[in-house]
């Protein structure tokens, strides 16, 4: 078996720098004033300590008010016709592959994030799904289960069937993007149920990870030979992915 070998894209490296310098990573482009997590994530063990223990408290105090919305859902007696999800738009790193916070950096630790639905009689309780979701469905599944038209502009899939237990799953894959600064660090994530790939504008370099082989994602198998017939499968699949979710926003109305 092959020693894990991490070759990333560079401005990965430029975070484990005391001063790093991300400035080829900022264009001139009016209102892009910052990159989230472009700065050094180095950080003092004891200070990261106090900082995981201040997000419990957080987690914990999210805890009690959600626990009084669903409170008074009962209370008014909508806890039966009410749809809930418990969803984020993103995870957090504390330390995990050497990073805080958030940034432009795909790992599963910041774009594998929770996600719970109730609906009585609807959803079936207590039961566990592995099939991928995206929250760019919460819309259209909401509209759905709601009798509501969708709009053709949302390019997300309808999850109620899913939801309900019809169907095993309705996705093949999920694409995440970063576009902070659509010049320089503009980079989407293609995932299925296997394989992660991540895209660079104008980059020849990027992330593939097997996450069934690498669930630790130690491994980036981007320039790796024995991976290539994968990397350029998945490259087209992602492709079709892109090509699948943009809507035609000007249908043709004659047939000249």
């Amino acid at each position: 078996m092959k020693n894990p070998i991490l070759f990333l894209s560079a401005h990965f490296a430029l975070t484990q720098k005391d001063n790093p310098n991300f400035s080829d990573y900022r264009s001139n482009r009016e209102g892009v004033h910052a990159l989230h997590g472009c700065h050094s994530h180095l950080h003092d063990k004891e200070e990261m300590k106090k900082k995981i223990a201040v997000y419990y408290g957080m987690v914990s105090l999210m805890d009690k008010y959600i626990g009084k919305i669903l409170d008074k859902l009962e209370e008014l007696g909508m806890a039966d016709n009410t749809i809930i999800v418990f969803t984020t738009d993103h995870g957090h790193f504390y330390g995990h592959h050497g990073l805080i916070a958030k940034g432009p950096y795909h790992y599963e630790d910041l774009i594998r994030v929770p996600f719970l639905v109730r609906y009585p009689g609807e959803v079936p309780a207590g039961e566990k799904n592995e099939a991928l979701q995206s929250l760019v469905d919460l819309a259209p599944t909401f509209l759905c289960l709601c009798d509501i038209e969708v709009p053709r502009e949302m390019t997300g899939i309808d999850q109620s069937s899913v939801w309900t237990g019809d169907k095993d799953k309705v996705r093949e894959h999920a694409i995440c993007e970063n576009r902070h600064d659509p010049d320089t660090l503009n980079l989407k994530t293609y995932v299925d149920k296997r394989y992660k790939i991540t895209v660079y504008y104008n980059q020849m370099y990027g992330e593939l990870f097997d996450l069934k082989e690498d669930p630790e994602e130690k491994n980036n198998l981007w320039n790796d030979p024995e991976y290539s017939e994968v990397k350029n499968k998945l490259l087209i699949k992602f492709l079709w992915g892109e090509m699948g979710k943009e809507p035609l926003w000007m249908p043709r109305i004659s047939g000249a």
